[in-house]
């Protein structure tokens, strides 16, 4: 007997009970995004490595570890995106979205890190991202912050998320800044793990970043980023922070907070949660000003931030605060007595399609005994079943079955049954 072929491990299924929760995320989030002028964007899922060794930066545990890359049959080397925002730099580049313009864009779509699996993290995951070019004031940083706060707020999310800020600075001030750090950490050398050790040549930054707890004591005493800032950085990071003091957003200034990937300069910022365990971070983002012209193109102000999806159906399933409304997304069932009135029962079902077309129907199908049909209509999910026999056909009327209320069945009209629909669900 050939092996089953099963899911590569952390590559998961999305299974029909858990899609409509999906659909209920990406609805508010597009709802948002077009509240606040933002454009969607699509790039392809795999991309040239170079582009990501290029931008995410060729000593990055992104790179080093966990991209997906292969050759293709001309021999080029490709990588599935770790990430969203080279392709969506390499896609503005490509089709001169840049060039005079300014540009507010977000995506969503799948990512790939071969990292190991553990809730909340897998190595195909779906992320929503933000990216805008071409404006460099603090103005844009708070916009983007303030569009992640109001998800959270449509999403009953905003009581259980943690706003944390710093800023990086300037390439030199960051530069000089890493000197220093490395000499602090040199002096403390025996406290650093294998992976600090590694990093204090390739990336010392991170090392701020460990959640070793041996080596907390250490980092809490290195030098911070925030008292080595240029005055220009400075004066930025304060322009942002009075912005999102007059929208009462507060925040707590996270020193170590670094973020991951090279191309970041300035703001930078995580929301953070308590309610998921060591998987804190449900959204971080922040200034990547040199990234368009370490790609080739001329220099360009940018933001942006990403989320991962898993991470936040996580927190609201954790947290219970999804809407009853999401889960069930089917509305009526509606069934014919018998094999008789089928037809009339599919009828029915496309005029109620035609009337009232945001309203969720689901025809019965596959005949069957007059039992097996009612519980066919109560496993459905729905509201409520619409029942047609050859007395209610005769009769222009269709019986109305409560499925989740404990109320006696209707007869009503077909001629009245839209605006009886519209009013029974409605309650």
């Amino acid at each position: 007997m050939s092996k089953k072929i099963q899911a590569i491990r952390g590559m998961n299924d999305l299974l029909p009970d858990a899609s409509p929760v999906w659909q209920y995320f990406e609805a508010q989030v597009q709802a948002l995004m077009k509240r606040y002028g933002y454009n969607e964007i699509r790039t392809p899922i795999v991309e040239q490595t170079a582009l990501f060794a290029r931008s995410i930066g060729e000593v990055t545990d992104i790179v080093e570890k966990e991209m997906y890359t292969f050759d293709d049959r001309n021999g080029d080397s490709l990588t599935l995106r770790p990430e969203g925002t080279a392709s969506a730099v390499r896609a503005a580049m490509e089709h001169g979205l840049l060039y005079n313009q300014t540009q507010r864009l977000w995506y969503t779509g799948p990512m790939f890190r071969h990292e190991r699996p553990q809730k909340g993290r897998y190595r195909q995951f779906h992320q929503v991202g933000v990216e805008t070019y071409g404006l460099e004031g603090p103005d844009i940083d708070a916009e983007v912050i303030l569009l992640s706060a109001r998800l959270w707020k449509q999403l009953g999310l905003f009581e259980h998320v943690t706003l944390e800020l710093n800023s990086l600075g300037s390439n030199e001030a960051r530069a000089a800044y890493r000197d220093t750090l490395v000499a602090y950490f040199e002096a403390h050398r025996e406290v650093l793990d294998e992976d600090s050790v590694r990093r204090l040549t390739s990336n010392p930054l991170r090392i701020l970043d460990s959640k070793n707890p041996a080596m907390a004591a250490m980092l809490s005493g290195a030098p911070q980023l925030m008292d080595h800032l240029d005055q220009e950085s400075r004066d930025h990071f304060n322009a942002l922070t009075a912005r999102l003091d007059a929208a009462g957003i507060d925040y707590v200034i996270n020193p170590r907070l670094v973020r991951g990937l090279d191309y970041y300069c300035r703001t930078v910022f995580e929301w953070t949660t308590d309610a998921l365990g060591s998987q804190g971070t449900v959204c971080a983002g922040g200034r990547y000003d040199g990234l368009v012209e370490q790609l080739g193109g001329k220099p360009t102000p940018a933001v942006g931030f990403a989320m991962g999806i898993e991470r936040l159906i996580l927190l609201l399933e954790t947290l219970n605060i999804v809407p009853e409304e999401a889960r069930a997304p089917l509305d009526v069932y509606v069934l014919g007595m018998d094999s008789a009135t089928d037809g009339d029962a599919m009828a029915l079902a496309e005029t109620l399609r035609d009337q009232l077309p945001e309203l969720g129907v689901q025809l019965h199908c596959g005949g069957g005994s007059f039992k097996s049909r009612i519980k066919k209509a109560d496993r459905s999910g729905a509201r409520l079943a619409l029942l047609i026999g050859e007395n209610e056909r005769d009769t222009g009327q269709v019986a109305i079955k409560f499925l989740r209320d404990d109320r006696e069945q209707q007869l009503v009209e077909q001629a009245s049954l839209e605006t009886t629909l519209e009013r029974l669900l409605s309650d």
